[in-house]
């Protein structure tokens, strides 16, 4: 079955990349899990979808996995997040969402 192609911005295409060599701590331990179809499918990290870049994408289970830091605790995040979800769920895109300190106690 092929993929289906979710459009993105391509001026976010450098920024991903940037944001994939940088890797916070519970990015790298949870991409050292799912790496290499680990799990019977293919991750990538810090993919672009629509005006947006998520932490992790399969696209054969069309599932994001969102890694929630230090910056979700500002006024709004909450706000901006689901927005943002909703607007890449419209896609037929499930989400997953752990706290940065779950990632790092396992």
């Amino acid at each position: 079955m092929r993929n289906k192609v979710i459009p993105y911005n391509p001026k976010l295409k450098d920024l991903a990349g940037k944001l994939r060599k940088q890797g916070i701590l519970s990015e790298v331990l949870l991409w050292q899990a799912v790496k290499g179809k680990a799990l019977g499918v293919e991750f990538h990290r810090q993919v672009p979808i629509l005006d947006y870049i998520v932490d992790f994408y399969c696209h054969e289970l069309m599932l994001v996995i969102e890694i929630d830091g230090i910056t979700h605790i500002f006024d709004g995040a909450d706000e901006r997040d689901a927005h943002r979800q909703s607007r890449i769920e419209a896609y037929g895109v499930q989400f997953l969402r752990f706290n940065d300190s779950e990632i790092k106690k396992t």
